[in-house]
C-alpha cells in the first residue's frame, strides 16, 4: 500500500461502505507493516512496561476481527472458530506470544482472519444485524477500525523504540 494521503484521499467521495472498507484495510495493512521485517527476539519484546509487544498486537488483532465478523455478524458456531488462547486463569493470552509461536504465523493467522472477516461483511448490509445480535455490521466496522487504529499507533512506536524505524 502506499502513503494514507494516496490510499484514503481515493475515497474522499465514495459510498460508507467503501469508506469503511478502504481505512479498515489500510490499518490491517499498517500494522502487519510495522511487526514485518523484526526478529523473533523483537516480536516478543517489550519497551514498555504493560508488556505490550508487536507480535502480541498481531496476535490480539485477529481475535479483535474473530469477534467482531466471525461471532457477532457471522454467526458462526464455536466449533468452526478457531480455540481462543485465553482462559479463565489466563484471559490475556491474547496479548502475547507463546514460545512455541512464531511470528510470521501469528501474521498469517491475522491475514487469513482479515480475508473472512472480508468474506462475511461481504454478505450484509451496514444496517443488518443479525439474529440473536444486537451489533449491526457498521457497528462490527467500526469497532475493528477503532481497536485496529489504536494498535497501529502503538505498533507504530514500538517498531521505533525497537530499530528506529518510522513512518508508514
Amino acid at each position: 500500500m502506499g502513503k494514507p494521503s494516496e490510499i484514503l484521499g481515493t475515497v474522499f467521495v465514495a459510498s460508507e461502505r467503501e469508506q469503511l472498507d478502504t481505512f479498515l484495510d489500510y490499518l490491517r495493512d499498517a500494522v502487519v507493516r510495522k511487526a514485518r521485517g523484526v526478529s523473533e527476539e523483537d516480536a516478543r519484546r517489550s519497551p514498555v512496561p504493560t508488556g505490550t509487544n508487536l507480535g502480541g498486537l498481531i496476535k490480539h488483532l485477529r481475535w479483535v476481527e474473530v469477534g467482531a465478523f466471525a461471532e457477532q455478524i457471522g454467526q458462526m458456531p464455536a466449533a468452526e472458530l478457531p480455540t481462543p488462547p485465553w482462559t479463565e486463569a489466563d484471559p490475556e493470552a491474547d496479548l502475547r506470544l507463546e514460545p512455541n509461536e512464531k511470528l510470521d504465523d501469528i501474521i498469517d493467522a491475522y491475514l487469513v482472519e482479515c480475508d473472512r472477516s472480508r468474506g462475511i461483511a461481504a454478505q450484509h448490509g451496514l444496517d443488518d444485524a443479525p439474529q440473536g445480535s444486537e451489533l449491526s455490521l457498521r457497528w462490527a466496522y467500526l469497532h475493528v477500525i477503532l481497536e485496529t487504529s489504536r494498535h497501529a499507533g502503538h505498533a507504530d512506536i514500538l517498531r521505533e523504540m525497537i530499530d528506529g524505524s518510522t513512518g508508514d
